[in-house]
């Protein structure tokens, strides 16, 4: 008797991101089905991140797959995603996937996963968490671009994000969503004699406006939009502060507002922006290595979630360290930051166990698939970072619909904490 999840096939080829740069994506064929998925890429990366590719680039990548990966994986279950993701680990044997690539490794993984829910003829979030999987994370999106989503030629700040904390079901947070991304748009008409409607990475206003008067935007357009709607909706932003930071001199450089600000600056000027804007998430507000100013603010920080990125890169042991010091409060969950499911999945588990509020996301250079609205409802993340529109944003927010539809009446939206 042969198991419908027996791997037959591997394949993998190139194929564009987003951004149109070039990308790997895999193919795994099973007795009983298919599975493919591609890899994004994010235009600011952690230094502690998997490296993407390995020497060579994509190039390097495929030729890795063919010859190393695929005669491996021939006849092993793709069900057993643990012993798939040892296997990876083996066969690159580095700390930092610096053979295979993390792209590399999270496209087979991800692609292995895909093969054998298809397989069992399950969707890929009750084959990696089971039928009790039923809560729908709350969509968390960029509405107005800054720092290197626009080529540094905007806000310093690199995003201005909304999050309908005070919607009921999935359908209706996007909706509100769509409705802010809507309305900034028709004040920075009114404001920015420039605006012509442009967008930078994540379909985000593109605007040259500093931040404090997107924030101002911002601010008023969730306020109009909530007053329509009765729904909560709450300011959020990705500070990238590693792309600030001036090592030579200690300090955080906004060019585009001609301030430099130390640590302890940083931490009041953020604090004052939580404040003034009822903030309700920040992420990355200090450079990677600055656990201490993590831990500062958080303690100092009220009713906000401080979110790190670039500080954990989904990397288990940097989170247990943060852990340790109580840097933040939430984490982003970037599968390809640290190569594999199985290791996505522990740091957020880890990260659930010890109060801190996982946020799966999407990248700025991002494929047209799905999957990680699968892993935010599997891996049981209050909030999934995914944009508002655009097609490879929207495949992602339409497959959450989906599978809201799928729970059916037992759906309900994930419980957010302070």
């Amino acid at each position: 008797m042969s198991y419908p999840t027996i791997i037959e096939d591997v394949k993998a080829r190139c194929v564009l991101d987003s951004r149109g740069d070039e990308s790997i994506e895999v193919d795994v064929y099973t007795v009983g089905g298919m599975g493919r998925a591609a890899a994004p890429m994010g235009a600011s990366r952690g230094e502690a991140e998997a490296r993407p590719y390995p020497e060579g680039g994509v190039a390097a990548a495929l030729e890795e797959v063919e010859k190393v990966v695929a005669p491996e994986l021939l006849g092993m279950d793709a069900a057993d995603q643990k012993a798939i993701d040892e296997l990876l680990h083996e066969l690159d044997d580095t700390p930092n996937f610096e053979r295979l690539g993390g792209n590399t490794a999270y496209a087979i993984s991800l692609a292995v996963a895909d093969a054998a829910a298809n397989s069992l003829g399950i969707p890929l979030y009750q084959h990696l968490a089971g039928i009790l999987a039923r809560e729908l994370p709350y969509p968390l999106g960029n509405v107005v671009g800054g720092g290197r989503h626009i080529h540094g030629m905007g806000p310093d700040l690199q995003e201005f994000l909304v999050l309908p904390v005070g919607a009921s079901t999935f359908l209706e947070a996007v909706r509100v969503n769509v409705q802010v991304h809507r309305r900034v748009c028709q004040l920075l008409k009114e404001v920015d004699p420039h605006f012509a409607g442009g967008t930078g990475d994540e379909n985000a206003w593109a605007t040259r406006l500093p931040c404090e008067d997107v924030l101002n935007i911002l601010f008023k357009a969730c306020q109009d939009v909530s007053d329509t709607t009765g729904v909560e909706c709450r300011i959020g932003v990705d500070v990238a502060a590693s792309t600030l930071w001036n090592p030579s001199e200690g300090v955080y450089h906004y060019k585009r507002s001609g301030v430099k600000r130390t640590r302890e600056e940083q931490i009041q000027y953020i604090l004052d922006l939580i404040d003034r804007y009822n903030l309700y998430y920040v992420e990355d507000p200090f450079m990677d290595e600055d656990y201490e100013s993590f831990a500062e603010l958080t303690r100092k920080a009220k009713n906000c979630l401080i979110c790190g990125d670039d500080l954990f890169v989904t990397n288990r042991r940097r989170l247990e360290q943060g852990i340790r010091v109580g840097a933040a409060n939430a984490i982003i969950i970037k599968p390809n930051q640290i190569g594999t499911l199985t290791d996505a999945w522990e740091t957020s588990k880890l990260a659930l166990s010890n109060g801190y509020v996982p946020v799966v996301s999407h990248r700025s250079g991002e494929s047209v698939d799905t999957h990680i609205a699968h892993l935010a409802v599997a891996f049981h993340a209050p909030i999934i970072k995914t944009g508002v529109i655009g097609g490879e944003r929207v495949a992602k927010l339409n497959e959450l619909i989906r599978i809201e539809e799928m729970i059916g009446s037992e759906a309900r939206m994930a419980r957010l904490r302070l």
